[in-house]
């Protein structure tokens, strides 16, 4: 059921107000109030808020021009590929093609990173090939406004030069338009030639070559060559990358700074290999460029690539430093990065990770459980029972604790809608018990993420102090108990 405040923007939005049509194409596109994600809505949204600031003929000029403009800046982040085929979708592709031209650095970049993704990316055939008929229909409907700016081929020629410009720039779409440029590379045969003599031969002049060539794998290869890197660090997997030596320390700085040359360009293509390499290499003490700090900088750039041994190596080195580290709830950092790795196989991740996170995986072992299967059968019986507000928010409470083992001032003060994190809960009572020290406790199955997100829509539908203060909630909880235990047990 949506919530009050939605409905209260939805029915201000409809009523003309440009305001609410802005923040109702918000929801939309961040699924907020529960909402889901409907960019192609959002679009729609964002065009009415537009037609009515063009129907606000008693605004200044100014002003009105300023509206607009930030209304362009929340069009920008549409992602316009997805709402193709919407009615909204022309005043969309004419918008976007103004942004790229926007004096504002990060609306011109975000605009023509999207219009480059859609119009070139080869995973997305099928939406180019209604682009095209897209854009056929405008060129009949509008013959006047010239051939280039419904051309779809003068478009894809200038949204290619915009990728070129995004991945030789610092931007936040640099790697992702090297890789598309990468994609959009054709296949050179004298290139392929060059790295099969490699793989086959081991032929180190046809590797140089291809390195020389830009193809980023013979870069990383050619680089872990002269390092003499132990193969085996890839990816914290057993996979070897191709001509690796393995096992053989690296002997002299020459050799290192040629192999750092060479990594360090198959990192801006964004291999996270040669990040995590860069970062063995800047510790290595034959390195003049030895640097303890670069090499965090590289290890976490390789983490935050997905490289599995370098998310162990930033959590466990997060882990080490909680004490220092300027966190909310210490070791919530680090446990991610170890849960990451975890996921990925890190071996060694499993027991660091024991270490941070409580783990409480069978319910039935932990503390309320009988009382957990009786409010589980009072919320499955609310149209029978019709259970109150506040009892049926206690009944969540007590469901939670159960698959957590919380202790009761837990089940009391824990904020429910604040629970959940990516990998684990975190619960923290300080605000009212401050000598409490907060928990971590991880979420290992797939019962225990259903009944969180159920507490949550629960909560997040409830009034902000419907359950009172500790002392109204002690009360409830004794209440609903005894009311469970009289109703629900089974003989």
């Amino acid at each position: 059921m949506a919530s009050r405040d939605f409905l209260k923007i939805l029915r201000l939005a409809r009523s003309g107000d440009v305001s609410a049509q802005q923040e109702l194409a918000s929801v939309y596109l961040n699924g907020l109030f529960n909402t889901p994600i409907q960019p192609s809505n959002a679009l729609i949204w964002l065009e009415k808020a537009h037609f009515s600031l063009l129907g606000q003929f008693n605004q200044e000029p100014d002003t009105l021009d300023s509206l607009i403009t930030q209304l362009f800046a929340k069009v920008a982040q549409i992602p316009i590929a997805e709402t193709l085929g919407s009615p909204a979708f022309n005043f969309a592709w004419d918008t976007f093609w103004k942004l790229t031209e926007s004096t504002d650095p990060a609306i011109r970049r975000q605009s023509q990173w999207r219009l480059a993704e859609l119009l070139l990316d080869p995973s997305k055939k099928e939406l180019q090939s209604q682009l095209e008929l897209f854009s056929l229909q405008k060129k009949r409907s509008a013959p006047d406004e010239g051939l280039k700016k419904n051309d779809l081929r003068s478009l894809m020629d200038l949204a290619k030069k915009y990728l070129v410009d995004l991945a030789e720039n610092d931007t936040p779409f640099s790697i992702q338009a090297k890789e598309l440029l990468i994609k959009l590379q054709p296949k050179n045969e004298a290139l392929s030639s060059l790295w099969a003599s490699w793989l086959e031969d081991r032929n180190t002049a046809a590797l140089l070559q291809a390195a020389e060539l830009g193809l980023t794998a013979a870069k990383l290869t050619l680089g872990l060559q002269l390092a003499q890197l132990d193969s085996s660090f890839s990816n914290g997997t057993d996979k070897e990358i191709p001509g690796s030596n393995p096992k053989i320390s690296p002997k002299s700085n020459a050799s290192l700074k040629k192999a750092a040359h060479w990594l360090e360009l198959a990192a801006k293509d964004g291999d996270r290999d040669a990040w995590y390499a860069l970062g063995e290499i800047y510790r290595r003490p034959q390195f003049s460029g030895y640097s303890a700090t670069e090499s965090d900088r590289c290890f976490n750039r390789a983490a935050d690539l997905g490289h599995a041994q370098a998310q162990f190596r930033k959590g466990a080195n997060l882990w080490r430093k909680r004490e220092k580290i300027s966190e909310a709830v210490k070791g919530l950092q680090a446990s991610y990065w170890v849960w990451q790795a975890q996921q990925q196989g890190v071996s060694e991740a499993k027991e660091l990770l024991a270490k941070i996170l409580e783990s409480h995986p069978d319910p039935k072992k932990n503390s309320w459980h009988e009382l957990a299967v009786l409010a589980d059968d009072a919320l499955k019986h609310l149209a029978e029972y019709k259970l109150d507000d506040e009892s049926q928010l206690m009944c969540h409470r007590i469901i939670i604790a159960n698959q957590f083992n919380f202790s009761k001032a837990e089940l009391l003060l824990c904020e429910v809608g604040q629970l959940q994190h990516e990998h684990c809960i975190v619960i923290d009572i300080r605000w009212e018990l401050p000598k409490i020290l907060p928990r971590l406790v991880q979420i290992e199955t797939i019962q225990q993420r259903r009944i969180l997100l159920a507490a949550g829509k629960a909560f997040a539908s409830g009034e902000p102090d419907l359950e009172g203060n500790l002392r109204q909630r002690r009360y409830r909880f004794d209440r609903v108990g005894a009311w469970l235990e009289k109703n629900f047990i089974k003989v």
